[in-house]
């Protein structure tokens, strides 16, 4: 696979501290990602924070927590949406990065993202998996993505490849700042369609997409219809 790093990706230049960075990630039974998910973090950015919002039954927190992460238990379930807006509430770090716990998002591109928030000036950096189709992803899912994407990309004027990426980088004072609804599904895509709409400072930048640890909860059909009504409500809120 072509990767999609630049030849000359901007680093971190000085050391970051649990005061600089989180990486924040919603778990649900994940027990067989988790401690390869966290070792690799740990291995890149060895002094953020790691953060879990955590909705397991197995063995996902103990884990977790052994290896070093603050786990948030939010049990039973409410929903990623709202496990997603106590992860980032809850953030200590000035850069909020958020992680699928799935091994699918590169740990080494982490640097990378905190440093355009950090250093470059961005409020949101977009880590898009669609430059192309990735091999990992199911031709269905791939064209239910581009598709959405062309479709906000007209409504909002802006070119945009990937509505729903697991991995971004949040300014935290934007996050604080910014009101959306986190009740319901396709929470990424107001995250990523609303900063835009207020006129804070994004930037998208390709990543390489891999294979999964473990079974896929997705539903695609009701993925699709969240989807629509985030982006029609950001539209036209």
């Amino acid at each position: 696979m072509t990767s999609n790093r630049p030849a000359c990706a901007p680093t971190v230049s000085d050391r970051l501290t649990d005061q600089q960075l989180t990486i924040a990630m919603i778990t649900m039974n994940e027990a067989r990602a988790v401690g390869q998910v966290i070792e690799d973090i740990q291995r890149i950015v060895p002094e953020a924070e790691i953060l879990l919002v955590d909705s397991s039954t197995d063995d996902t927190p103990t884990i977790a927590e052994a290896l070093g992460a603050r786990v948030i238990r939010q049990f039973p379930p409410e929903g990623y949406g709202p496990a997603m807006d106590l992860a980032l509430r809850s953030a200590g770090g000035a850069v909020v990065i958020t992680l699928d716990c799935d091994g699918t998002y590169p740990a080494d591109r982490i640097p990378e993202l905190a440093s355009l928030v950090l250093h470059e000036g961005y409020d949101l950096v977009d880590a898009s998996r669609l430059s192309g189709k990735p091999a990992a992803m199911p031709w269905l899912n791939y064209l239910a993505n581009y598709g959405f994407a062309l479709l906000a990309s007209a409504l909002f004027t802006r070119r945009l490849t990937d509505l729903h990426s697991g991995m971004r980088a949040y300014r935290k004072s934007m996050l604080d700042g910014l009101r959306y609804r986190a009740e319901g599904a396709a929470l990424p895509v107001e995250l990523l369609l609303r900063p835009i709409k207020s006129g804070f400072k994004v930037k998208t930048v390709f990543i390489d997409y891999g294979n999964r640890i473990g079974v896929s909860t997705m539903r695609p059909l009701s993925g699709a219809w969240w989807t629509l009504k985030r982006l029609l409500a950001v539209r036209c809120g």
